[in-house]
């Protein structure tokens, strides 16, 4: 599959300091520091249940952090209408949500004409070079059951861009396919981050943790135990949390 790059306009760092969360007794988060700079790939890896997906959570605020801060660009962002913070982060998730009684081009199209405000011929022009990008044009007026999981999926990260996001998240976003889907898809989030996409993944593909993050980030029990570059956290990996899962995973 190839694919047409895209570039946002103007790249953005997120940062979360301190970040707390718990629900009830149980401590999800504790005290997270992460740092993403501007146009750059952080992957996040770590056993199940170590607070992976929360903490993206955390950070696009479906779930409010009890005490850190969440700054964009240097600014801290907790006191904005939280709507308006989620229009910048575009968020991917392991499902792919999509409505299955409306057509492909139909489900990229409804954000932008009803949150942006787009008319629906130019909702519909901006969700077809969506759709070009991941490569499903073709398919602009199928319906989401005829598509394969890793289509569906193209079609989910076209939805998310089509907001035009400063910010990728994506939440184990192959771990729902078949194997044999997962690399397409993998390849699309790749051009994403060459084109300078700011973007936080959460994957349990340690291939591309390794060849296309800029920085890995190891959590465990709630908090990050070790941030490096690929090749630090790959092959000279410092606590022994982190040698004993990638000695499971690799």
């Amino acid at each position: 599959m190839t694919v047409t790059t895209t570039t946002p306009s103007s790249a953005v760092s997120l940062t979360g300091t301190g970040l707390h969360l718990s629900f009830g007794a149980n401590h999800v988060l504790r005290g997270v520091d992460i740092h993403v700079d501007a146009g750059t790939t952080t992957t996040v890896i770590g056993p199940s249940g170590s607070g992976k997906s929360t903490l993206l959570r955390v950070l696009n605020r479906l779930h409010e952090p009890q005490s850190g801060d969440i700054l964009v660009d240097g600014r801290s962002v907790l006191n904005d209408d939280p709507d308006v913070l989620r229009r910048r982060i575009g968020m991917v998730f392991q499902q792919f949500n999509l409505f299955p009684h409306k057509s492909v081009v139909q489900n990229v199209a409804m954000g932008p004409h009803k949150l942006l405000g787009l008319s629906s011929d130019e909702a519909r022009d901006l969700a077809l070079r969506h759709l070009d990008t991941v490569g499903l044009k073709h398919k602009a007026d199928a319906r989401p059951s005829t598509l394969s999981g890793g289509q569906q999926q193209r079609v989910a990260i076209a939805r998310a861009l089509a907001m035009s996001p400063e910010i990728m998240f994506f939440d184990e976003a192959t771990s729902a396919l078949d194997p044999e889907l997962v690399k397409g898809v993998l390849a699309l989030m790749a051009d994403l981050s060459t084109g300078g996409m700011t973007m936080i993944v959460v994957t349990h593909e340690m291939g591309y943790a390794r060849d296309v993050s800029d920085n890995v980030v190891f959590m465990d029990e709630g908090a990050v135990v070790e941030t490096g570059e690929p090749e630090q956290i790959f092959t000279d990996a410092r606590s022994d949390r982190l040698k004993t899962f990638l000695s499971q995973v690799l």
